[in-house]
């Protein structure tokens, strides 16, 4: 049992980190070029140099919804760990993390919303980059969607022995 938590706890933290790391790096669209690499995120467009991120005007509102769903799930994500922590060491015997599991599975459905959004409004229609394919961030997003789901899904199921 004990490695069983441990191993929950470990894709936890590998959750929360993948998700920074999706959120905040710019390489969710790639495009490769023979002058120069350009990579589009939630927040700015670099090439050599990185600037705000260009939008045209019906797909702002768009991008601010994948940005503020991408930290709701960092933060809901934080939230269960810290309450899977203190459930850990107050819950009684056999009891079950159904707290815990019910955050992580918001965190999910947080993730779910941002990476449907950005992939049906942004994929390959930025005016500016031509050949576009996913970046890093992008993949990250969608393995934490899968891993905030199963985990959410193990707290539920889980009891504390």
């Amino acid at each position: 049992m004990l490695v069983l938590l441990a191993g929950i706890f470990v894709v936890h933290i590998a959750t929360v980190i993948m998700l920074f790391v999706s959120t905040i790096a710019n390489v969710w669209m790639v495009s490769s070029s023979s002058f120069e690499r350009i990579s589009t995120g939630l927040w700015l467009l670099c090439n050599k140099t990185c600037i705000q991120l260009p939008v045209r005007s019906g797909d702002e509102t768009s991008l601010k919804v994948v940005q503020a769903f991408m930290i709701l799930s960092i933060i809901f994500s934080v939230v269960a760990l810290i309450l899977f922590i203190i459930q850990l060491f107050t819950l009684e015997k056999g009891k079950r993390f159904y707290m815990t599991g019910a955050v992580m599975l918001v965190c999910w459905m947080c993730i779910l919303i941002a990476v449907s959004i950005y992939t049906a409004r942004f994929t390959g229609k930025m005016q500016y980059i031509t050949n576009p394919h996913h970046g890093y961030c992008f993949i990250l997003a969608w393995i934490c969607f899968c891993f905030s789901f199963i985990i959410g899904i193990l707290y539920l199921v889980l009891r504390k022995k």
